[in-house]
């Protein structure tokens, strides 16, 4: 009985507190002071009511106003609201809004699940002519009641597309949102609420949809306008004037970043990240989430040592945002991240006077670790009496990685290596890089091209020159283009006229079978991409106004998709041409490699396959051709990647670094998130970190990778080699 009183007491002063203080507020927030929504609304200094007990603020309230409950222990805890609640509600005719709710009379949920491949997507007009049905909106990490509601207005589901569910909505969906005209509640089956700390995108949508719900709730007029600074952002606006030396800011923070990353190995994480890799494995066929996520793990604690590069480095983030903004590690140790991660770090530690040199330590210790004290290029790769030898494994983690050999990757680690030994002033590595390009040059075929990729068993089945004499013809620059370009450095260093002729064929039959015949990966862009480094060096080696046609011709392509903001807008090609196909059905989302857009013309561009590969291919040219329309496209290029840097306080480990993906039209880290091992906002430490810090790097010294790799001496030692690989 006293218990009654005192709650029926609390009531009455609660009442009374409203009339006076609350009379003129529409919106009363049941959370924590740190929620998302609650810090947004108030952004701008005006107090909202705020309670810790659904209840309590029930009974402040005012009639007709509106009452949020959201999900402070979400995801672990659904809110718990007690039956009075909504009596009270029907009572005092109050507006809801509860997200995440344990219960809700006459409705009946089962347990949450968590999405996998399903996106949130706009299901009906309430959020008005700029979010219409069918949007595709991204809510990291979701968990979500699954319950059966009619008309909701976000649904959850497997969907492809860029903006639009293209292919319209899957039979299985679950409202995220939805109405119930029982309680005058609107029910979140998830927290919308965590817009900011779990990134929710597109910025400009979840703007919207909050907007809508707000006004529904408490009265056109009744807020401010939400706006909020997101926590991993680009660095500068697009049309922010930017500063004289952005471009050696963006080369220092993109170096310091491997620091900051967390990814360099300590020799106190090899034993956790053999276990996480041990179950992974062991469990992979239960990830239906996806073919790469068991060779992954969340961001360890933030006191876990950082390594100094005498154990490698991992490969990256992926693509999968937690509910607290954080981003999985991609556990593997790849050659050819290892190596461009070496670049990385040596073009940044020697830019300034004196040098930095732990930078410049951490890059040896990378190199030496990966060419003498890993498998890389030993065990059968040191035997000379071996067909293996002198390549290097796609990877050092385990059998799947060590035993593929992939030419593309090989090359790539091959022009990282040259230019570190010439920014470190070293011949260490001399040896590993021509026995690595030996060791391709007799794997690929008399034409010049090579297998895309050459497994060791097959290899030793078949011996070298099994690949050595076949006419294999392959037009797939993603895959053979890097190679050609070594070939053409080692012709300049050894004078062997077999890397000229085979390289320039190569090129040759490719130019002349460009695009019809041409098989794209990713994209046609990145083919374009790709092609830039090998034409620019053919030059180089044997001027002639063929050679600046095809160079001509390629970028003339690649640059027609330029924006003014210097972004280079993505393309596919001839779907029958393309290995890696943007997703032609709703199931077909999540199952493969694919590019960012849906289809041509969505505004995106690819900072692992092409903006990359494109900066360096202008560098290049730009030096090697010496014409206006490579070095002004090259300056637009870099102002751009200086632009869209990551910058966050929140999340150090991936300050300076570059997401796979960004659109240019909203400004924003935002694409198709299709691709099932490499996603939108991943971070590869070799191909896209590596190279773009490199670029800054030549630009800031005003010299291509050509130039300051010129007074290399390791064809010195091919009289000694070749009898080995050619005996």
């Amino acid at each position: 009985m006293l218990q009654k009183w005192r709650t029926a007491l609390s009531a009455f002063v609660l009442g009374l507190i409203s009339i006076s203080a609350y009379a003129d507020k529409t919106l009363f927030f049941c959370c924590n002071e740190t929620n998302d929504l609650y810090r947004v609304v108030g952004a701008k200094g005006e107090t909202w009511p705020r309670f810790d007990d659904p209840m309590d603020a029930a009974d402040a309230a005012p009639p007709g106003a509106a009452v949020l409950v959201l999900a402070d222990g979400y995801p672990n805890e659904t809110v718990k609201i007690e039956p009075e609640f909504w009596e009270k509600a029907h009572e005092k005719n109050l507006k809801i809004f509860a997200e995440y709710p344990a219960s809700v009379p006459g409705w009946k949920w089962d347990a949450p699940r968590t999405t996998k491949w399903e996106r949130g997507v706009v299901a009906s007009d309430i959020f008005g002519k700029t979010l219409l049905p069918m949007r595709i909106l991204a809510i990291h990490d979701c968990h979500y009641l699954p319950v059966q509601a009619q008309n909701p207005a976000l649904v959850v589901a497997k969907v492809a597309g860029f903006d639009q569910a293209v292919f319209g909505l899957p039979k299985e969906t679950y409202p995220l949102l939805f109405f119930d005209s029982k309680h005058r509640a609107w029910i979140a089956t998830t927290k919308l609420s965590q817009f900011v700390a779990a990134r929710y995108a597109p910025y400009g949508a979840w703007r919207t949809i909050w907007s809508a719900i707000l006004t529904i709730l408490g009265g056109a007029g009744a807020i401010p306008t939400l706006e909020w600074i997101p926590d991993v952002r680009p660095t500068y606006a697009r049309t922010e004037p930017i500063p004289a030396d952005a471009e050696q800011q963006a080369l220092r923070r993109g170096a310091e970043w491997y620091v900051r990353s967390r990814l360099l190995v300590h020799p106190s994480d090899e034993k956790a990240i053999k276990d996480y890799l041990e179950k992974g494995y062991a469990t992979q066929k239960e990830y239906a989430a996806g073919w790469m996520d068991f060779e992954a793990r969340p961001l360890p604690p933030p006191d876990q040592p950082v390594g100094d590069g005498s154990h490698g480095i991992l490969e990256g983030y992926s693509s999968r945002i937690f509910t607290n903004g954080g981003q999985a590690q991609r556990l593997i140790r790849r050659s050819d991240c290892i190596a461009e991660s070496a670049m990385g770090l040596a073009f940044g530690g020697t830019m300034d006077s004196p040098p930095q040199s732990d930078l410049s330590s951490i890059a040896k210790n990378l190199l030496d670790y990966l060419y003498f004290d890993s498998i890389a290029q030993q065990g059968v790769r040191a035997d000379p009496k071996h067909p293996a030898f002198g390549l290097v494994a796609w990877g050092i983690t385990n059998w799947a990685w060590e035993r593929a050999f992939y030419g593309d990757d090989n090359a790539r680690m091959l022009l990282a290596t040259m230019a570190s030994a010439a920014l470190l002033k070293t011949d260490r590595w001399d040896e590993p890089i021509l026995k690595c390009i030996l060791a391709n040059l007799r794997t690929a075929g008399r034409l010049g091209f090579r297998h895309d990729r050459i497994d060791l068993p097959d290899l030793e089945n078949n011996g070298w020159r099994h690949y050595y004499e076949q006419s294999t013809v392959s037009y797939a620059p993603h895959y053979q283009s890097y190679l050609w370009a070594c070939y053409l450095w080692a012709y300049d260093k050894t004078g062997y006229e077999p890397f000229y002729r085979m390289a320039e064929n190569a090129i040759r039959m490719t130019m002349e079978a460009y695009p019809g015949q041409w098989r794209w990966t990713n994209g046609i862009q990145q083919e374009r991409a790709r092609m830039l480094l090998p034409l620019s060096w053919l030059i180089r080696v044997k001027d002639s106004p063929e050679h600046r046609a095809w160079l001509k011709k390629m970028a003339d392509d690649l640059l027609a998709l330029q924006d003014e903001s210097g972004a280079i807008r993505e393309e596919i090609g001839e779907l029958s041409q393309g290995s890696c196909r943007p997703p032609q059905s709703n199931e077909e989302y999540g199952v493969n490699e694919t590019p960012l857009l849906q289809e041509n013309g969505d505004p995106v561009c690819d900072m692992l396959y092409t903006s990359n590969f494109a900066f360096l291919g202008l560098v290049e040219a730009a030096k090697a051709a010496q014409e206006p329309l490579y070095r002004n496209a090259c300056g637009r290029l870099a102002q751009f990647l200086s632009r869209i840097q990551i910058r966050s306080e929140k999340h150090p480990e991936l300050e300076g670094a570059w997401f796979r993906a960004f659109d240019f039209q909203r400004w924003e880290y935002w694409a198709s998130n299709a691709d099932a091992g490499w996603g939108a906002w991943s971070i590869e430490t070799g191909w896209t970190q590596g190279w773009i810090a490199a670029g800054f790097g030549m630009r800031t010294r005003d010299v291509s990778l050509w130039d300051l790799t010129k007074e290399s001496q390791a064809g010195k030692s091919f009289n000694k080699l070749f009898p080995l690989f050619f005996p």
